[in-house]
């Protein structure tokens, strides 16, 4: 990844996904579908879902995360697009292309998920979404649809990393890339900090991004 080792804090990483071949942020879209489990099935709740029972991973912690049904919240929650509902469908099977993550980012005491939700047939990432645990359900507190965007937690901020492509760009090689990072506020995120890496592509007869400049705001 691009965008520099992504330390995780008390998370624990599950991708429900469509085996797509995406091996990076700048190879096919910045998704990660290289670890696979089953959706459980959705609830009907109008605007959150509750946390399924089960056996669940443990924290860096110790304590037990339960895991949520990631593709039920994002059908029943109204933030999220018709767009990107419409498109999310199994890949194969029962295997949706969703990435989730568990941790800390909303300076609670509960576990936050990090959802992203990517396209089937390039592993292009469509949405990122931060729900945060509001008694046995989930508040949409992040939202961001401007694909491609790809969201993670990085020792208890929100990562945003998002490719820039210019005009002819072919999907594994964009122009440059963001990397914004959010942090908690108390009632929000709030942006902290953005760096913006540039790309040139002028290696190996244009086949192959040269080593990137990057910029920090």
């Amino acid at each position: 990844m691009s965008a520099g080792t992504i330390v995780l804090v008390g998370t624990v990483l599950f991708a429900v996904g469509c085996s797509t071949g995406g091996s990076g942020l700048r190879d096919g879209g910045p998704a990660h579908t290289d670890q696979v489990a089953r959706t459980a099935k959705p609830s009907q709740d109008a605007d959150t879902a509750p946390v399924p029972p089960g056996n669940a991973p443990a924290s860096a912690s110790g304590s037990p995360i339960k895991k949520v049904d990631a593709v039920a919240l994002l059908k029943a929650d109204p933030k999220v697009s018709p767009a990107v509902k419409r498109d999310l469908k199994p890949c194969t099977g029962k295997e949706y292309p969703i990435d989730v993550s568990y941790g800390k980012v909303t300076g609670g005491g509960s576990v936050d998920v990090v959802v992203n939700v990517l396209s089937c047939a390039d592993a292009l990432g469509l949405g990122s979404y931060v729900y945060r645990a509001d008694g046995g359900k989930y508040e949409n507190v992040f939202t961001d649809e401007q694909s491609p965007v790809y969201a993670e937690i990085d020792r208890g901020d929100l990562m945003l990393i998002k490719q820039v492509y210019g005009k002819g760009d072919a999907l594994a090689y964009p122009s440059g890339e963001d990397v914004i990072t959010y942090r908690w506020s108390g009632e929000k995120f709030t942006e902290q900090d953005r760096v913006h890496t540039e790309y040139s592509n002028v290696v190996d007869g244009g086949g192959q991004p040269a080593p990137a400049l990057t910029q920090k705001n």
